[in-house]
């Protein structure tokens, strides 16, 4: 097996790379407004539809976002005046898409406090960035009888990837149990390292329960044992501020649809020297450096991950968002949905016939519940009748599921443009689909 490349940032001697083409200088921190809710709601056109007469309520964040007018504004100004393939003319229009792509980057670089732009690959979204992991790093590093260690909270992105690899190498999955709250039991995450222990996978957020896991603490004792760690932060990037610095982690992912982005883009953080070790995923445009019939040259990083024709105007789509998010705060954002979930909470406790799935001491804006006696399919279907999206079903986290004892969940998920007045309509709904049932 190919020896495994350090883990600490602090000693790796990689030389500095050549500056990312067309990067214009970065641009002034956007100063932070006071949290005004109705401000913020006026950004948002399609918080002013109506569904079956009534008006939307819109619970379904943790599946997709919605986006601003500054973003929507953004997409229009790059396809209507800067449209062009980067990296490879030196003609204005080219120039112009370059540069706000590279400018993209660094956004998200400063966004999660990356050490360096090259470190922000751009992906479709976190399910891609995963595979991006395990095919350009597992697949390399992860041989017959080693073991990958995951967590039974994972969505099926961070769980049928290394399924895969497994299968294919004669690998082991060790998993992480939960209590009955849905919180990590820590003691049986540390008993489950060996000699054979390769790599971890761990969600920051969970997206059926909300519950936030201890990332910090698992990734330092994984790396007291030199294995390196991945955090999926599908539903952590868009509510709360990441650090990757802090966090110490090898690898984060995250979607730009989840954090009022458009759909198709995402986000891959590698650190620098695994990134170098890593072998490429896909094969193709821009991520070479020299091609002959005899042997390909790769790019340096991180090209040599984004072959092809990336998703340009998604990049700087999201690029807006980040300048959006940037400029509430996202210490507002979480106080704010830390409010909405205090409230929501209190009010579904006090319902009779109504249960919360996930009830974790530090949680997310996410109320996973059940209604007694009534199909989850059936309540999300009546809340639809009165103007309010929530999700139902497994969640993509069928391993969870199984382990709570319940099929399906219904589960209204907030974001920061969300009102109590929508809690209040929720509580209704709940009570008016009990009415239908009783």
């Amino acid at each position: 097996m190919t020896a495994l490349p350090t883990m600490s940032a602090k000693s790796s001697t990689l030389a500095t790379p050549p500056a990312l083409p067309c990067t214009p200088p970065e641009p002034a921190a956007m100063p932070a407004r006071a949290f005004d809710i109705e401000r913020i709601r006026a950004d948002f056109p399609i918080l002013t539809l109506q569904v079956a007469g009534k008006p939307l309520v819109y619970l379904d964040n943790a599946a997709s976002s919605q986006m601003p007018q500054a973003v929507i504004d953004r997409l229009v100004r790059y396809q209507t005046a800067e449209h062009a393939n980067i990296h490879r003319a030196v003609h204005h229009l080219s120039e112009t898409a370059t540069a706000g792509y590279e400018a993209a980057r660094g956004k998200l670089q400063r966004f999660i406090n990356a050490r360096e732009a090259r470190e922000v690959i751009f992906t479709s979204g976190t399910t891609d960035g995963i595979n991006l992991v395990m095919q350009g790093w597992g697949r390399k590093f992860i041989g017959a009888g080693d073991e990958i260690i995951l967590t039974v909270l994972e969505h099926h992105s961070n769980i049928v990837p290394w399924q895969m690899l497994a299968t294919e190498k004669g690998a082991a999955i060790r998993v992480v149990p939960i209590n009955d709250a849905g919180e990590l039991q820590l003691d049986d995450y540390e008993l489950l390292f060996n000699e054979r222990t390769r790599f971890v996978g761990v969600g920051h957020i969970s997206n059926a329960l909300g519950s936030i896991n201890p990332v910090k603490r698992m990734i330092a004792f994984a790396h007291a044992r030199g294995v390196p760690v991945l955090v999926d932060g599908a539903q952590a990037a868009p509510h709360l501020a990441v650090d990757v610095q802090d966090l110490d982690c090898d690898f984060y992912a995250f979607s730009g649809h989840k954090m009022c982005g458009p759909t198709g883009i995402g986000v891959l953080y590698g650190r620098a020297a695994l990134l170098e070790a890593m072998q490429p995923f896909k094969g193709g445009g821009d991520m070479i450096h020299t091609v002959t019939f005899e042997k390909t040259t790769y790019n340096t990083i991180p090209h040599k991950f984004e072959a092809g024709t990336p998703p340009i105007a998604a990049a700087i789509g999201l690029g807006a968002a980040v300048d959006y998010l940037s400029a509430i705060g996202m210490a507002q954002v979480a106080a704010h949905e830390h409010e909405l979930l205090r409230n929501a909470s209190e009010r579904l406790r006090e319902l009779p016939g109504v249960r919360l799935i996930g009830t974790a001491a530090d949680k997310a804006a996410v109320l996973s519940f059940a209604v007694e006696g009534i199909h989850p399919h059936d309540v999300g279907t009546l809340l639809n009748q009165e103007g309010i999206a929530v999700r139902t079903g497994h969640h993509c986290a069928q391993p969870l599921m199984k382990r709570l004892g319940v099929a399906a969940t219904s589960r209204a998920s907030f974001a920061f443009y969300n009102t109590l007045a929508e809690v209040d309509a929720l509580v209704a709904g709940i009570r008016g689909v009990q009415k239908v049932f009783a």
